[in-house]
This record gives C-alpha cells, structure tokens and sequence, in this order.
C-alpha cells in the first residue's frame, strides 16, 4: 500500500533555502504539515512568509520554523520538540542542513573543519536523537538524510566534506538496522551537482541548466516516501544525466 504524506508532521533541517526549500514546499504541495529550521533569521522569515501562503483544509497555518544551529545539541532537541508540540507529533525528518568548506588539510583551520564536520554529520545525529523516540510513539516514521555523491568520490581540498559525508553514509547505514524493526525506515539521498547557491559563485546558476536542481532531489524524498512501505530504497544516487563531456 502506498504511503500517504496528508497530515504527516516532517521537520526540515536547513529548510530556508535550496535543496531544503524545496523539500519542505514539496511536503506542503502533498498535504504534509512542516517545521523548517535554518541559522538565518531573514532567511527563515522570508521562507515561512513564502511557503505559508498554503493553509490547510480548515485553514490552518501548516508550517512554522525556528532558528537553529544544527552543530548545536539544544538547538536539535528545541527544533524537534517544537515541531512535535506544534503539529502533536512527529513522522518524518529530513536531515538537509550542511556546509563546504574546500580547502587542503594543511590550510584548513580547527574551526573550520568542525563547522563541516559537526553540521554535516553530528546534526544529523542530534536530531535523529531526539526524532525517533518521538517516531516510535506514532508507530513509525522515516528519516531522509541528504548526503552527496562527495561521500564516495573523494577529492583534493575536500577532507572535510568528504569526510562529513562518508560519515553519514555509514551512520544512516548503523542507524537503519537499529530502527527498522520500529516501522522506521531510513535512506540517504546522494545528489551530484545542484543549482543551488552551496558553493556558487554569483550568477553561476544561469549557466548551469545541465545541473541538478533543488526541486529533483525533493521528489525523490517523495517518492521514497510513497513508496509500498515493505520496501526499503535505503540508498540513491541521483546524477545530473548530461554533464558537460570532458575534453
């Protein structure tokens, strides 16, 4: 039986813009009520302000948010109680929020390193932390954690995002065996190049069409989703299908 999103309560990490944005507009669109975080206060007005113009049937508010730093433990067990209290429950997070930083290991600084490696990966595990108690008292859940295809193609001045994410390969791996039997399924999602503003220069998105964009990576969080839920798609790469060919 396919699995339906109406009235399914998500929590977005780092939902205020790109991938993230798109993830959370998708819940909406498919009757989902949805709590975004980001570290941005005028990013995450402005997200709300947007996506909130889609109400419920009774009409509603169906989506809120808060500032949040996901390096931050309090700041994980805050984002996931207030969206449990303010939609009475908890049944799906997506685990989005992450930064780059691209430097040789020589050149890369202490705080640097764990601005990646902690947002990348130990939010993750903060809000999964607090997430699945919550998803076990509704019967199930699932989580979706957004890695990247750097998680298993390393390369030069990538050590920390690297790392970051072939960590959280193996985490959603570990994590997926000790909740399945919970009703609780887990994947992790992939994406080679996305348009998004992550890494970009200014005005390089015009020039990308061949990429990816944020709104792939959210239907693929969907139809995982949807999908018969005896089935378990625990790992996607997704890949922009025509890059530019390599002279």
């Amino acid at each position: 039986m396919m699995t339906e999103l109406r009235d399914k309560v998500a929590v977005v990490t780092g939902g205020t813009r790109g991938i993230g944005y798109a993830i959370a507009e998708a819940l909406l669109q498919d009757g989902a009520r949805v709590f975004i975080c980001g570290r941005n206060e005028t990013f995450l007005k402005k997200a709300l302000e947007t996506l909130g113009q889609d109400r419920g049937a009774t009409g509603d508010p169906v989506v809120d948010g808060a500032v949040a730093d996901v390096r931050r433990y309090g700041d994980c067990r805050r984002v996931i109680r207030a969206a449990a209290e303010r939609f009475s429950g908890l049944d799906i997070l997506v685990n989005n929020a992450g930064v780059g930083i691209f430097k040789p290991v020589d050149q890369m600084t202490p705080e640097e390193w764990a601005l990646v490696v902690e947002t990348n990966l130990s939010g993750a595990f903060y809000c999964c932390h607090e997430a699945i108690p919550l998803m076990r008292m509704r019967g199930g859940g699932y989580i979706f954690n957004i890695s990247s295809l750097a998680a298993i193609n390393p390369f030069a001045g990538g050590s920390a995002y690297n790392a970051s994410k072939f960590g959280l390969n193996g985490f959603s791996e570990a994590m997926m065996q000790d909740v399945r039997h919970d009703g609780i399924r887990v994947s992790y999602i992939m994406p080679g190049s996305v348009a998004t503003d992550f890494a970009a220069t200014p005005g390089a998105r015009a020039r990308e069409t061949w990429k990816l964009t944020p709104e792939d990576i959210a239907k693929a969080v969907i139809d995982l989703y949807r999908f018969p839920s005896r089935s378990l798609a625990s790992r996607i790469e997704l890949r922009p299908s025509r890059p530019p060919k390599k002279n």
